[in-house]
């Protein structure tokens, strides 16, 4: 059933079995070909044990890959899935005609690549009700089937390859800066006037903020864990986080202050690295002591050695040896994307790095 109107259809969305004394809750997903992965993910929704009302809004892009047969074919056949359309394709702008069509108080924002446990919202919500914070959510933990996947899963939970935030590896329950996905209080989110459509990343951190801003507290539990699929190949790999990386540089300069240290680190570390790549050249090339400026690549050579004997010893061999490229990738993508949003080139390039 499509809904591009985005208004509310009638309440047939909430099962037979629905709890009237439980808040209501609004699956909130943007979907852009991802036809792999939107059926598991919209299942594990489905599959979920609150028993308050509920209902889940895809907000679908002009995907070319079989995703909007594929979820069209699942709203026919399951009222509480409702899907309207997002001309733009943007994860923002999917985000916020999905809240905008929603009907319930409660707001759980999904990725298609992500698959919630069964006591997800049961949690999120018990939480939400406890400490009346605006927004609550947990760890992203991601989980690779291929040697590549399972390399790229260790070092999204790991401090060498993402810098081990309580998004990632846990910590203890409590306010925080940001959390993964998010189960908010639908008051909050259109107080603050919602997703930043003209932020394609890292607008969860963005919102996030704006709630701090407002007075209101995003909290962290680790009893929400939620499984995500990492992608699948290199090129995707590198592409993925050279977006991420270039908005979070624009991000960075926007609101410096409110930057943690750690978003600095992989720009700092890529033009190191290639400063000392140009000074040992120059030196080899004057025969001179510059030839010094060698150290600091083969410094990085070595931690990532390292860091890949650990993926190796949690993931396997072959899992091991495609960190030594797959750790490589994560930071040079993300320190270039960072350099050139921080010099505000993101408008130039977005266009060609997806959402």
């Amino acid at each position: 059933m499509t809904d591009p109107s985005g208004q509310a259809a009638p309440d047939q969305a909430a099962p037979d079995q629905a709890d009237p004394g439980l808040p209501g809750v609004s699956y909130v997903m943007p979907v852009l070909n991802e036809v792999t992965h939107v059926e598991a993910a919209i299942a594990s929704l489905l599959d979920q044990d609150y028993t308050g009302p509920f209902d889940v809004i895809v907000a679908l892009g002009p995907s070319i890959d079989g995703t909007t047969e594929l979820v069209g074919r699942l709203s026919s056949v399951d009222p509480r899935i409702r899907v309207i359309e997002n001309p733009t394709g943007s994860t923002p702008s999917g985000l916020n005609v999905a809240i905008a069509a929603s009907r319930y108080p409660v707001v759980v924002r999904v990725d298609a690549h992500s698959l919630l446990p069964r006591d997800y919202t049961r949690v999120a919500v018990e939480a939400l009700l406890r400490t009346d914070a605006a927004n609550v959510g947990g760890i992203m933990k991601a989980e690779g089937t291929t040697a590549f996947e399972r390399a790229v899963a260790h070092a999204y939970g790991s401090k060498a390859g993402l810098g081990g935030g309580a998004h990632h590896v846990g910590g203890v329950e409590g306010p925080a800066e940001t959390v993964y996905l998010g189960v908010f209080q639908r008051s909050w989110l259109t107080r603050v006037g919602l997703f930043n459509k003209d932020i394609r990343r890292g607008q969860d951190w963005e919102l996030n903020r704006r709630l701090r801003e407002a007075g209101g507290t995003v909290w962290f539990t680790p009893r929400l864990v939620v499984t995500y699929r990492p992608r699948p190949s290199l090129e995707r790999l590198a592409r993925q986080f050279f977006s991420t990386g270039l908005w979070r540089g624009e991000l960075a300069r926007r609101f410096f202050t409110a930057n943690a240290l750690k978003y600095f680190v992989p720009p700092v570390m890529v033009a190191a690295v290639v400063l000392g790549l140009a000074v040992g050249a120059v030196g080899l090339a004057t025969g001179t002591w510059l030839t010094l400026g060698f150290v600091v690549p083969l410094v990085y050579l070595v931690f990532v050695a390292v860091a890949a004997v650990g993926a190796a010893r949690s993931q396997g061999r072959r899992a091991g040896a495609w960190f030594l490229v797959v750790l490589p990738c994560i930071h040079f993508s993300w320190g270039l994307g960072f350099i050139l949003g921080f010099l505000k080139l993101t408008k130039n390039i977005t266009a060609h790095t997806g959402r």
